[in-house]
């Protein structure tokens, strides 16, 4: 995908792109939604908005934040 938009364009414009969402994710429909894309890269969307913006992450970014996650970076002070 030459052309991705790295800061919020059109979800609906990754063609192909198969979303996920946590299989924690509540009832609300309020939920993040992940989609490996095939340049190697990580979208992420607002399950709400499906032809929203999405942020799109090189692998790089995508393993670091995973492993942030991991290690309990986001946790609430």
């Amino acid at each position: 995908m030459p052309d991705t938009n790295h800061e919020g364009g059109s979800a609906a414009l990754l063609r192909g792109a198969v979303w996920r969402k946590s299989s924690r994710s509540g009832a609300m429909g309020n939920c993040v939604e992940v989609a490996a894309l095939d340049t190697g890269e990580f979208a992420v969307r607002n399950s709400r908005h499906p032809s929203g913006p999405a942020l799109v992450f090189t692998r790089a970014e995508w393993l670091a934040f995973l492993g942030g996650v991991e290690h309990g970076e986001f946790r609430p002070a």
